[in-house]
């Protein structure tokens, strides 16, 4: 059966509707997470992913005062060695959102010892 161009264009029509649709379910199940709780992005904060299930595509949120520190991130080496890699993206807003990948996000503050006090996270994200 021969059928005419109406039918590949409706077929792509309906094709673009589901992968909007899909991309919009997938970010609408996205969750978003303040980093340190209400003390925010401060000294001490490597424990505060315990617990947490995250998956790639949910948002962590990096509150702080940018006159004090800042987020880097780093991959796992440089989140042992507290050392900032050389084209490291830094943040600096004081209010960072940065969507997790899928596997190991590592983030540390490189302002003078402040990774040293524990102020780094790594999370996992599936």
């Amino acid at each position: 059966m021969v059928q005419g161009r109406g039918s590949a264009s409706s077929v792509v029509t309906i094709a673009v509707a589901l992968l909007v649709l899909l991309v919009h379910t997938e970010i609408a199940h996205a969750a978003v997470y303040q980093v340190g709780g209400s003390g925010g992005w401060t000294f001490k904060t490597v424990g505060w992913p315990n617990g947490k299930k995250f998956r790639a595509g949910d948002v962590l949120v990096f509150k702080y005062n940018p006159s004090f520190h800042n987020v880097v991130a780093v991959d796992r080496n440089s989140y042992n060695t507290c050392k900032t890699p050389r084209g490291a993206r830094v943040y600096k807003s004081g209010n960072d959102a940065i969507r997790l990948a899928k596997g190991q996000n590592s983030f540390i503050c490189n302002f003078t010892g402040h990774c040293e006090a524990a102020m780094k996270i790594t999370v996992n994200a599936v």
